[in-house]
């Protein structure tokens, strides 16, 4: 599955709308979040079928990010459901985001 990139009006429909959702809160500035961008490519390349993976532009999406209160990027969250069960800030290398993303697979 792709990579998607989500708005403020398109949240709703594309993460709360069911299944399991990884959503990566970025901006185009941000250092962490261009280096975890290719580790979330692979694991869209492994674990896609089990996850859908979304990317929100702070700078852009300014709604999506306060409602969830992401003060600091990369910051990343779990959805299941429609509901947030994971929060983690930073970079992480993948083993590490592999391992805490199994958890909720």
């Amino acid at each position: 599955m792709a990579i998607v990139d989500v708005t403020d009006q398109t949240f709703a429909s594309e993460v709360e709308s069911g299944g399991t959702v990884l959503v990566d809160f970025w901006a185009p500035w941000c250092g962490p979040c261009k280096m975890i961008a290719p580790v979330l490519e692979e694991v869209d390349g492994e674990i896609g079928d089990k996850l859908k993976i979304a990317k929100v532009n702070v700078d852009n999406n300014p709604e999506t990010a306060s409602r969830f209160g992401v003060m600091s990027i990369p910051t990343l969250m779990v959805f299941k459901n429609g509901e947030m069960v994971a929060k983690m800030s930073g970079y992480q290398p993948k083993e590490q985001l592999m391992q805490w993303l199994n958890q909720y697979l």
